[in-house]
């Protein structure tokens, strides 16, 4: 081209000329043959919007917890008046990963027909009361569900004198059953179904249903099975009472929040997550502080704060796993002190067991990462 011919090379002369290349060149740095990607970890976005909700918590100095008005295992005021049980231990880890002080917390007793409108007002950030996840909840009543931390079903208690196998058998029987709730709907669906006859007691709270089991005034009393048990301990002679093993439906228990504020729904949500998910890594409340100074596992590290920002991405600090887990204790320790071998009501963990213990259960932490 422009009067030039091209020269054909050949293939002697083309090593040299690539070895003399490579000669010219070898004080230079070479690029490494593999590279390692560098790992990434989310961090707070500055264009993100705070959430309003625990901009409040943070300007009064405290959370609004609501929780049952009494229910033993789950939310009671023992005999010096402080607030014990499986959903107040998650107020009180709440507290802590906000602000570091599981006592920033006020309880606010809720009965079955004020605690979705307590939450829908604003008079409670967070409902951590035994309450079902249903569809028409979840998708009508401007609430969000952020996950299950219980999972129950609905039975049938009766006096032992009856000789009973099964609900079955309850032809005719005087049911008691609290009204507005699910509840009174599954106990209607499941005699209906298999066309028995039977006769609702319709009181308006769970512990009048209680009430009127212990005098007499119903033959059954119906409510989720942990509350049947928590219920049974109550009674004069617990013994004389049991427990159907009939179960008639699946009643997933959560924390609710206002629709509107997926940064608050989220801060929920990861709290009880990481408390589920240090129980699964072995992470307890007495060890949880050398853990995070000692521990090797990067799931541990960054559950507990020691790599990443994942506390900042929720608007927390990077320790409020850890400050949540040295309150409350982990997941297992939470259901173990106030619903399993070490409270009155010992319930077997059944579902409620880790997915990966044996044997397994529907307990499933999401990942931190």
């Amino acid at each position: 081209m422009n009067g030039m011919k091209a020269q054909w090379i050949g293939p002697g002369l083309a090593a040299a000329l690539v070895l003399l290349g490579a000669c010219g060149r070898q004080d230079e740095p070479q690029a490494d043959a593999v590279r390692e990607p560098t790992p990434r970890v989310p961090t707070a976005l500055p264009d993100v919007k705070e959430s309003p909700t625990l901009a409040a918590i943070r300007q009064r100095g405290r959370l609004n917890c609501g929780v049952h008005e009494g229910l033993v295992g789950f939310a009671y005021t023992d005999n010096r008046g402080a607030w014990r049980g499986f959903d107040v231990d998650f107020c009180r880890a709440t507290a802590a990963a906000i602000f570091g002080d599981p006592d920033a917390v006020r309880f606010v007793p809720l009965t079955t027909e004020q605690r979705f409108e307590a939450v829908r007002a604003g008079r409670v950030d967070v409902l951590w009361r035994n309450t079902s996840w249903t569809m028409s909840r979840d998708t009508a009543a401007g609430l969000s569900f952020a996950g299950v931390n219980y999972y129950d079903g609905q039975g049938f208690m009766v006096r032992r004198s009856l000789n009973l196998t099964s609900a079955a058998e309850l032809n005719g029987a005087r049911i008691c059953v609290q009204s507005g709730s699910t509840t009174e709907l599954n106990v209607e669906d499941y005699f209906r179904r298999r066309g028995i006859e039977y006769r609702p007691v319709v009181v308006a709270t769970e512990g009048e249903a209680r009430q009127a089991y212990a005098r007499e005034a119903c033959d059954a009393f119906t409510a989720d099975i942990s509350a049947l048990a928590a219920a049974r301990t109550t009674l004069p002679n617990p013994q004389q009472h049991m427990i159907l093993p009939d179960v008639i439906s699946k009643e997933p228990l959560g924390p609710v929040v206002r629709n509107g504020d997926d940064r608050w729904l989220a801060v929920i949500r990861w709290t009880l997550n990481a408390l589920i998910l240090a129980e699964e890594l072995g992470v307890t409340r007495d060890n949880a502080a050398d853990l995070a100074k000692n521990s090797a596992d990067p799931r541990v590290r960054r559950l507990l704060g020691v790599e990443g920002d994942f506390g900042p991405s929720v608007d927390l600090p990077r320790t409020w796993a850890l400050d949540a887990i040295t309150v409350s204790g982990n997941y297992g320790e939470i259901f173990n002190r106030n619903l399993g071998e070490q409270s009155s009501l010992d319930l077997d963990r059944g579902l409620n067991a880790q997915w990966s213990s044996r044997p397994s259960g529907l307990i499933y932490g999401l990942p931190v990462r």
